[in-house]
């Protein structure tokens, strides 16, 4: 049962609630680029990732982005089903960064099967508490990096999901991801670049020192 590969507890729900969280999952598959749930739609429902990569995102009153997690392969997402949860105040937008192949579990049966399920509940709330660590990370990084240090860590992230130096991104994507103006970006790239640790070119960057990148961000 594929559910079973998300859910640690499975074992723990009686077949009645096994049955009801099966029986209503529905597939889906988005390409890249769209946007799966914001805060203006209704509520989409658990999103569980068979494959691809989704990013959450908080959008500021004056239309800037900032990358607060991103999912991957086998990753839950709970706030696309923050309906279910009233207490959350804060708008979260996610948008396929690739072609992703989702399975989704409605916010109402599944709020349902947690009332009735302790199990679930106290899973549930693990995986709430991880992505809150990882927005008080964020909020870390804003609130106490400088800007140069964040924007290398972000490089060396790059490098590691795609599994390379050349990184087909530009400077308004970063800026995107790092809730910073684009000007800002590619002024901190062509210091970067000065020091010889980037190289610029249109529509991408490549890593060239990575020793001195990793120096930059404080690793």
């Amino acid at each position: 049962m594929e559910l079973e590969r998300y859910f640690p507890v499975w074992s723990r729900l009686t077949p009645a609630q096994q049955e009801r969280l099966s029986g209503s999952t529905a597939s889906r598959t988005v390409k890249k680029g769209i946007i799966i749930h914001n805060g203006s739609m209704n509520c989409t429902g658990l999103l569980l990732i068979r494959s691809g990569q989704l990013r959450a995102y908080i959008l500021s009153g004056e239309g800037r982005e900032i990358t607060v997690y991103r999912l991957f392969d086998m990753d839950i997402c709970l706030f696309s089903a923050s309906c279910m949860m009233p207490s959350i105040q804060f708008e979260l937008t996610i948008e396929a960064e690739k072609d992703t192949d989702l399975l989704i579990i409605p916010a109402e049966i599944y709020k349902r099967v947690m009332e009735d399920s302790a199990p679930l509940a106290n899973y549930t709330s693990e995986i709430m508490a991880s992505r809150l660590s990882e927005v008080m990370w964020l909020m870390e990084q804003v609130l106490w990096k400088r800007f140069d240090q964040r924007l290398a860590s972000f490089l060396l992230e790059e490098s590691a999901l795609e599994g390379s130096d050349s990184l087909k991104i530009t400077h308004e994507m970063i800026a995107r991801h790092l809730g910073s103006a684009r000007e800002v970006v590619t002024r901190m790239l062509r210091y970067f670049q000065g020091e010889g640790m980037v190289r610029l070119m249109r529509g991408a960057v490549e890593i060239t020192d990575r020793e001195k990148l990793r120096a930059a961000c404080g690793a």
